[in-house]
């Protein structure tokens, strides 16, 4: 009996720790789609802005240690993932010149 109490104590553990794991590779998948879609801004100022706005969040919401506020975060990233897909396809659209600072020897 000891030993299945100590075994159910254990499963949970695992079971917890497996969910934490699967959201911090949800959290980086997120991450790293966010900066994907946000380098298909034709635009350079638009680009670089999205680029750092995605990184300087996941900096700041770094520390997070409340579940409910992290699901909302994921929630709110996914938002915006869709909105910068949106922004990119529209921003092909209407294509114009690179600029300057863009153009590489």
């Amino acid at each position: 009996n000891n030993f299945y109490l100590q075994f159910q104590f254990s499963r949970k553990i695992l079971v917890k720790k497996f969910k934490e794991m699967a959201s911090k590779t949800q959290i980086l998948s997120l991450y790293k789609s966010l900066l994907r879609e946000s380098e298909k801004f034709p635009n350079y100022n638009f680009r670089s802005y999205a680029i750092r706005r995605v990184r300087d969040a996941f900096k700041e919401k770094k520390t997070i240690t409340d579940q409910k506020q992290a699901m909302k975060e994921i929630e709110y990233a996914k938002e915006n993932l869709a909105i910068i897909q949106r922004q990119t396809s529209i921003g092909n659209m209407f294509k114009t010149e690179k600029l300057v600072i863009e153009n590489t020897r």
